[in-house]
């Protein structure tokens, strides 16, 4: 046989045996994607296993946040955001299709997740819902959701409430938004969405406040544990967190004088 056969020969078996491999690969489930038991960790947070996915293009109010409702009244706007999102699981088993690392907090990944047996995302139907607003980065297909929510005044909507992105930087004068905002009552509705005194979450006991030296290790507060010398006198946090974990996530560094609870 010829060097030129012999070529031939090997070049045709080596696209036979790439051809095969594709198609292995794309029949194969991507090694992106997980598909398990999800626990809701916030209204834009799953947990599979020991991965959590921030919902790709979604951004819930914080379970700490506070909204108003179309009567007036304050509301655990966050609370209710993550008791939605569990209800659309409702224990079913979830996929979420990662789609790139949270840009603030790398231990975190930004993901599009459905439920077992849906078609919509858990990203769009949380937005469509009310419970959630459009976030930048977007892979998934939020937008239309979002302009629906807003038009109907669906969930956060019906009332007034600032954007999660400005509650977690304590922007006080942020843009107001919601159906039942007011401008003649601008200044009483500003104290009821950043109140003085935060209401803890139940078992959320982790303290954040805001603090310019923060700012040098690259966050934007500091977290306080219970046994840290300094968790007693924080007697007015900004945040409250769940666990360290999501202090993190929310750019918050543990406090220098902290050491775990024993």
């Amino acid at each position: 046989m010829s060097f030129r056969n012999v070529f031939a020969a090997a070049r045709a078996f080596a696209l036979i045996l790439f051809f095969a491999l594709s198609g292995f690969l794309a029949s194969a489930e991507p090694a992106s994607a997980l598909t398990a038991a999800a626990t809701v960790r916030d209204g834009n947070s799953v947990q599979l296993g020991d991965v959590t996915y921030r919902l790709d293009g979604v951004d819930a109010p914080e379970l700490d946040q506070v909204c108003i409702d179309d009567h007036a009244d304050p509301w655990t706007c966050g609370i209710e955001a993550r008791d939605q999102l569990a209800k659309l699981i409702n224990k079913r088993s979830v996929r979420c299709d990662d789609v790139g690392p949270e840009k603030s907090f790398g231990k975190r990944h930004r993901a599009i997740c459905t439920a077992e047996g849906d078609k919509a995302t858990l990203n769009e139907q949380l937005v469509k819902l009310g419970f959630a607003i459009a976030r930048e980065p977007i892979k998934a297909n939020v937008k239309p959701a979002a302009g629906e929510a807003k038009t109907a005044s669906a969930g956060i909507w019906k009332g007034c409430f600032v954007a999660p992105q400005d509650f977690r930087a304590g922007k006080k004068d942020g843009a107001l938004l919601g159906a039942a905002c007011r401008a003649d009552r601008d200044k009483e509705i500003r104290a009821v969405l950043f109140p003085e005194d935060l209401t803890m979450p139940p078992s959320c006991s982790i303290k954040g406040k805001l603090a310019v030296r923060a700012r040098v290790t690259g966050n934007i507060g500091i977290y306080h544990l219970r046994g840290c010398p300094s968790y007693p006198a924080t007697t007015k946090p900004d945040r409250w967190f769940c666990s360290e974990d999501d202090a993190q996530a929310a750019g918050f560094r543990k406090a220098y004088n902290c050491r775990r609870p024993k």
